[in-house]
């Protein structure tokens, strides 16, 4: 499909809410980085960077930049030194981020998967793969479940996370977010390859995630 037409049609669906959960990493998924690209830690004058990082044009970035900076300040700035220490950047061999993810302990609870993006022309080279086994290497084993939230416009990330084990979790609510499952589905169906689609597994999360989510008054993943 070319990428233009596929960059409108990702514009075309709309924002629902898919929650996806890893209870164990599948390790046949992990891969290595390239060597022309390396891993480092988000340094703090990269900031505005990071919070421009999961939109593709710059006006879209303006646009949120209010929205990022308050997810900020509600999620991370009580422990600015840990996010710091956990979001990545990949970069190229000119020091430029060209992906970032970060894990981090929801309501201090569970791990979850935050922010994870590789710019579009970087797309397909593997970065996202390489990038995510790093990320989920760092969890260890009795500290699964991981958790994350989506949208069907990630079909590829969609993609992506089943390969290491995540499946779509299947309660209605997760606190005051409505589940989107039932509408998201023909979405997925539609834009991901059919032996990828049926590959989606799907399970209720555990009472405990649940719990946690329904008394939060924030939305940390």
């Amino acid at each position: 499909m070319d990428n233009d037409l596929l960059d409108n049609l990702d514009k075309s669906i709309p924002d629902l809410n898919i929650f996806m959960m890893c209870e164990k990493l599948n390790r046949k998924a992990i891969s290595k980085l390239s060597k022309d690209f390396y891993v480092r830690n988000i340094r703090k004058e990269e900031l505005d960077i990071w919070k421009a990082f999961p939109f593709d044009t710059v006006n879209d970035a303006i646009k949120y930049d209010a929205f990022m900076s308050e997810y900020f300040d509600t999620v991370y700035a009580s422990k600015e030194d840990l996010f710091y220490q956990k979001c990545l950047f990949v970069c190229d061999k000119f020091d430029r981020p060209i992906a970032t993810c970060i894990i981090w302990k929801a309501y201090n609870q569970f791990n979850t998967i935050h922010w994870f993006k590789t710019i579009k022309e970087y797309e397909g080279l593997g970065i996202g793969r390489a990038l995510l086994s790093i990320v989920m290497l760092e969890v260890k084993e009795e500290e699964y479940p991981i958790f994350l939230h989506t949208q069907p416009s990630s079909f590829k990330a969609i993609k992506l996370y089943s390969d290491f084990g995540f499946v779509i979790v299947t309660d209605p609510y997760y606190g005051e977010r409505k589940n989107d499952i039932e509408e998201c589905l023909p979405i997925l169906k539609k834009f991901m390859p059919r032996q990828e689609y049926k590959k989606l597994q799907f399970k209720k999360a555990p009472n405990h995630f649940r719990q946690v989510v329904d008394l939060a008054t924030t939305n940390q993943f």
